[in-house]
């Protein structure tokens, strides 16, 4: 029940929760949900810790809320010296905010007084089709999902998109899949001298593309290639990696797989796992020292939180001293493989991608053409359900295949997560996708 609560599952009664431990969540009838997805990949040391809660509980004893203008915090300070060393970004700068939409919205607008302080007016940002950085109006702008986009296209701003390395469909056929990322990166280049250099100002992508494109690896020359045609042209490389930071690919941040060191980095869900609403803006000690020369017009009421720094910081220990990101690699190599075990064989399964514990089973009609069910099907949502009424918590995303077309089904468990649960979630989703396109 939700009472006069604005639902996101509208039309749906749902179970109300009353707990959970681990991988584990629990409803208030008692039963039990194993959470294949973590919410919707943001849990990463699993439910209940009673230390984040603890630490979270301490600050707000000690002090819950000052503005980031008038004080400092001790906890922020910390959390940012303990981080800084482990991402993937040279002499660090940390700009905390609630969420991954605010921290890509900031992200954008650093990357716009970049430039101003050098004197040159660029502000076009180019995405990639199919990709996700959020739903506030700038983030929307530079994603490249159609069906989340229409209905508020007269507000969004300009940018540009170009292509994505979704090797299930590769958009270069002929060279696939040696040489993809030359290609990917000869149409950077193509439109951003199309649009004029002088204009645009970053580009941005997941390092490994998260739920609107299913957990698609790019192959290993496509991070290079693209990287050196936004450093020929002066364009800012923004990683967003909302959800693949924190450990969730078997690297502390996906760009960790290729060596990347983007100019901007934006992380949120992982970085405190879902006690707290944080999400992180990273700033390059060179783009951060030309933007504080100008000055940052950019203010958030709930960034620079101490509490939220006080659960970050939580997380970050314990993800480090329980070794969850080296779990993460290890448990993802079991997933992989139980996966193709149970789906590999199946007539409606096209693709099974992902790294360390981020995977998406792309679900088609005709496996010889590739063709997505109709989107009237509803297979995704109809799969989600089945695994539901089996305990299985899943996440799903639509229009991977066409921007309407495409169903989805990704998987992004607790780092905490157990072998035996590991076989649980994969027989649990061939039993799902078995019952719901059983007719």
């Amino acid at each position: 029940m939700t009472g006069s609560v604005f639902s996101r599952a509208a039309g749906r009664d749902l179970p109300v929760v009353a707990g959970g431990q681990g991988a584990e969540l629990f409803d208030t009838t008692g039963r039990r949900y194993l959470d294949a997805a973590g919410g919707a990949i943001v849990v990463g040391i699993g439910h209940g810790s009673a230390e984040v809660a603890d630490a979270i509980a301490a600050q707000a004893r000690e002090v819950a809320y000052v503005h980031g203008s008038a004080l400092a915090s001790a906890s922020l300070i910390e959390y940012a010296e303990t981080l800084g060393p482990l991402l993937p970004v040279d002499d660090p700068y940390i700009y905390p905010v609630s969420g991954g939409s605010e921290a890509v919205e900031t992200a954008l607008k650093v990357a716009r007084t970049y430039h101003l302080a050098r004197g040159e007016e660029r502000s076009l940002v180019i995405g990639r089709t199919g990709a996700y950085h959020g739903n506030t109006r700038g983030a929307l702008s530079v994603s490249g999902r159609d069906g989340l986009r229409a209905p508020y296209l007269p507000w969004l701003g300009s940018a540009a998109h170009t292509t994505s390395p979704y090797e299930y469909r590769c958009p270069f056929p002929d060279t696939h899949p040696d040489g993809c990322g030359a290609k990917h990166a000869e149409a950077l280049e193509q439109l951003i001298v199309a649009q004029g250099p002088q204009n645009v100002a970053a580009f941005i992508a997941e390092p490994i593309a998260g739920a609107a494109l299913g957990a698609c690896v790019p192959p290993d020359d496509y991070w290079p290639a693209i990287t050196a045609v936004c450093r020929q042209y002066g364009v800012l490389v923004i990683a967003d990696e909302v959800m693949t930071g924190f450990g969730r690919t078997g690297r502390w941040f996906g760009s960790d797989h290729w060596g990347v060191r983007p100019d901007l980095l934006v992380a949120a869900k992982g970085a405190a796992s879902g006690y707290w609403p944080l999400g992180l803006t990273v700033a390059s000690g060179e783009v951060h020292d030309t933007v504080q020369q100008a000055g940052f017009v950019h203010g958030l009421t709930y960034s620079h939180h101490a509490v939220g720094a006080a659960a970050g910081l939580a997380v970050l220990n314990i993800l480090q001293r329980d070794g969850l990101v080296e779990a993460a690699a290890t448990r993802g190599h079991q997933l992989e493989t139980e996966l193709h075990t149970n789906l590999a064989d199946h007539p409606h399964v096209g693709d099974i991608r992902g790294r360390g514990l981020l995977w998406a089973i792309e679900l088609v009609a005709d496996r010889e053409t590739k063709a997505p069910f109709p989107r009237e099907d509803r297979v995704a949502e109809r799969i989600v359900a089945a695994a539901k009424e089996h305990g299985l918590l899943l996440y799903h995303s639509t229009g991977c295949a066409t921007g309407t077309e495409g169903d989805l089904l990704v998987l992004g468990p607790p780092l905490v997560i157990s072998p035996a649960q590991i076989t649980e979630i994969t027989q649990g989703c061939a039993a799902a996708i078995r019952d719901a396109l059983s007719g």
